[in-house]
Parts: C-alpha cells; sequence; structure tokens
C-alpha cells in the first residue's frame, strides 16, 4: 500500500543512474475539480458592525497581551527584590556570626 520511494544516486560522473523500479497499480487520474464561481457581493467591504467587532478584538488582545506581559514583568521584580532580601539578610548574618566570636 505504502511504498516509499528511494531517490536517484548521482555517480560520481554526474549521470544519473534510476534503481530499478517495482510495477505498481495503475494510477488513476482524477478530473480536476470546478473552478470556483464567483460570489455575487464584492470582497473586501467591511460593514460598521464588522468594522466595531475588529476593532474591538484587537483591543482585546491587545489588553490581554498587555495584562500578561505586565504580570510577568511583575513576577521577575518580585523575584529580585526577594532575591535581594535573602541577600542582605545572609549577609547580615555572616557578619554578625564573624564579630561575636
Amino acid at each position: 500500500m505504502l511504498r516509499p520511494k528511494v531517490p536517484t544516486n548521482p555517480t560520481p560522473t554526474g549521470l544519473v543512474v534510476p534503481l530499478a523500479a517495482e510495477p505498481t497499480a495503475a494510477v488513476r487520474h482524477n478530473p480536476p475539480a470546478p473552478a470556483a464561481q464567483p460570489s455575487p457581493r464584492p470582497a473586501g467591504r467591511l460593514t460598521p458592525a464588522t468594522a466595531l467587532a475588529l476593532v474591538g478584538g484587537g483591543t482585546a488582545a491587545v489588553l490581554i497581551v498587555g495584562a500578561v506581559l505586565v504580570s510577568m514583568l511583575l513576577a521577575v521584580a518580585i523575584t529580585g527584590v526577594s532575591v535581594a532580601v535573602c541577600a542582605v539578610v545572609l549577609r547580615s548574618m555572616l557578619a554578625s556570626g564573624r564579630t561575636h566570636r
């Protein structure tokens, strides 16, 4: 049913020698599909409702992407502040341990 096709290998002389092919079943050619009929209404015309829907969808997409980016930035900022606080606390603990010996 499904047989892989082995590509032809070029020889060093540049001549292409095809491999021996096994006989396969007869190939049926389907007739070409009928051409699509043009639509009766002109393409590319926007109604006010369609334009309003496109503007609303674009605005919603921009707001959602902005909210996601702001939340990611906020998460990075909070993580950075918490790492800085941990570094200050560890530094003070190590410094106080050296002086109280």
